[in-house]
């Protein structure tokens, strides 16, 4: 945030401040006024001291158009959540199936920090995978059964999927 002019460091503390008083707002059920004011107050010593922290990005995904996407997203990770939740619970509840884990390598299209961290949080949220490291733009992800450690086929598998919504959200 050093080369960021005042403006856009209002902004992004402006709406930082914003959410958590929504936040606020939602954890509390309460419009008195005296709760109103506690919160305002709250929310904004947080976000004075937390905006370097939460706001490292820019503001580009408040757009609608990745408003959308995010959405997308959203629906997409659930389905993947769902499928390899009930992938996990056969192979814990049928001994007998076999698994075949490992760490598998790919390389990923996404350019920016916050991208990668949202792409390697969705793959270790999956269960199954788990992101291990991240090391320029390799990812290294250990699978519950590695099907194929071709880094083609590893991202077509694993992250292709995510990537595809997440490069038109950043």
């Amino acid at each position: 945030m050093e080369n960021l002019s005042f403006s856009s460091k209002m902004s992004r503390f402006l709406v930082l401040w914003f959410f958590l008083m929504v936040l606020w707002v939602l954890f509390t059920a309460s419009f008195a006024a005296q709760e109103l004011l506690a919160g305002l107050g709250v929310s904004a010593l947080i976000a004075v001291l937390s905006v370097n922290v939460f706001t490292c990005c820019s503001l580009k995904i408040l757009y609608p158009k990745s408003l959308f996407y995010i959405f997308v997203f959203i629906i997409v990770f659930t389905i993947e959540l769902v499928k390899s939740n009930l992938d996990v619970a056969r192979r814990v509840l049928t001994p007998s199936l076999p698994i075949n884990p490992g760490i598998v390598k790919f390389k990923t299209k996404l350019k920016s920090n916050f991208s990668r961290m949202v792409l390697a949080n969705a793959i270790t949220l999956t269960p199954g995978t788990l992101s291990i490291d991240l090391i320029d733009d390799t990812f290294y992800v250990h699978w519950i059964d590695v099907q194929t450690t071709d880094p083609e086929q590893v991202h077509k598998e694993i992250a292709e999927k995510f990537e595809k919504i997440l490069l038109k959200i950043f």
